[in-house]
């Protein structure tokens, strides 16, 4: 870490590991995992979109450097047009619908925060790493959300809904964001009243750096495995946050009972006890029997934000 011959392939393989291992966790309830897939949306799929990715991560911190440097205005990361031609690569290589859309839209900002971290070979803080993350944020621009719009009309996610104010499937709102010169940063402000993700992005990231982030560490060092720290901070992060995904297809009631259901597992020692593990997988069977009304997928977003930070610090498998 002390001297990196390049930064931006460094960061990208902090970030595509952080996927690949986000998916590979097993059980993580009702979503696509090593041992369980869904109809339309398999464990290849999202193993592949993890590859695809790559380049545009590593342009993403090669952009955080040069800002580092001060080379390059942070309104200029661009994190938007990243986000939108990875998932228009992504549409190219796999035969399924959204992917790994929430996770790029946590990622692009963390991997340009991370290129500007690292500039001359410093290790990173996982402090300033939260500083940088906040500038790239707070000064995306209209075009950012424009890129976006376009991005979230290629992946067609599943539960969108329809928002109150500049909806996505809306054709003036792209033209108001214009218009009204609306940021990115601004947009997902709106939308975080309803919306994890965003809210992650105008709150300065707390679901990744103040829960889960420490909680996930604490897990690594007390069980000793990957796999069942990355499990366990799903449920941390699930039982403390109802998941928004499920929120919008099922409503707020059935998301926070299954917050509650999680926190249950968690309390009885979740993949460490065998109460616990019988539990967690009735509990990943009854999630998926439901199809895709139950999925957690706005938590398994926010755990590969999680893992990306953890990674990026040094924490291996």
């Amino acid at each position: 870490m002390e001297c990196l011959p390049d930064v931006g392939e460094y960061v990208s393989e902090c970030l595509q590991l952080a996927m690949l291992l986000e998916v590979s966790a097993y059980p993580k309830p009702g979503n696509v995992h090593r041992t369980a897939d869904f109809g339309d949306t398999r464990y290849e799929h999202f193993l592949s979109s993890a590859v695809v990715v790559g380049g545009f991560f590593r342009k993403a911190a090669e952009r955080g450097v040069l800002i580092g440097l001060g080379k390059l205005n942070p309104d200029r990361a661009e994190v938007g047009e990243i986000i939108r031609k990875a998932v228009g690569k992504i549409s190219s290589w796999i035969n399924s619908g959204n992917t790994v859309l929430g996770t790029l839209i946590l990622l692009a900002p963390l991997a340009v925060a991370a290129g500007a971290n690292l500039v001359k070979g410093k290790k990173i803080s996982v402090k300033q790493l939260r500083q940088n993350l906040r500038l790239v944020v707070e000064t995306t621009t209209p075009i950012d959300a424009i890129n976006l719009y376009e991005a979230i009309q290629l992946a067609k996610p599943g539960g969108l809904g329809k928002a109150p104010e500049l909806d996505v499937n809306d054709p003036y709102s792209k033209e108001k964001i214009l218009k009204c010169k609306i940021s990115l940063f601004e947009v997902f402000r709106i939308a975080s009243s309803y919306d994890s993700i965003a809210a992650e992005w105008t709150n300065d990231y707390p679901i990744t750096f103040d829960m889960g982030y420490p909680y996930f560490i604490k897990e690594l060092k007390h069980v000793r495995d990957f796999n069942t720290a990355t499990v366990h901070v799903f449920l941390k992060i699930l039982s403390e946050v109802p998941d928004t995904l499920i929120a919008r297809k099922a409503g707020k009631e059935i998301a926070e009972k299954i917050s509650l259901e999680a926190k249950e597992i968690l309390s009885l020692g979740g993949l460490t006890t065998i109460e616990g593990r019988k539990r967690l997988f009735t509990f990943d069977d009854k999630l998926r029997k439901a199809g895709n009304m139950l999925n957690p997928g706005t938590t398994a977003d926010l755990v590969s934000a999680v893992l990306a930070v953890g990674i990026l610090e040094g924490y291996r498998p």
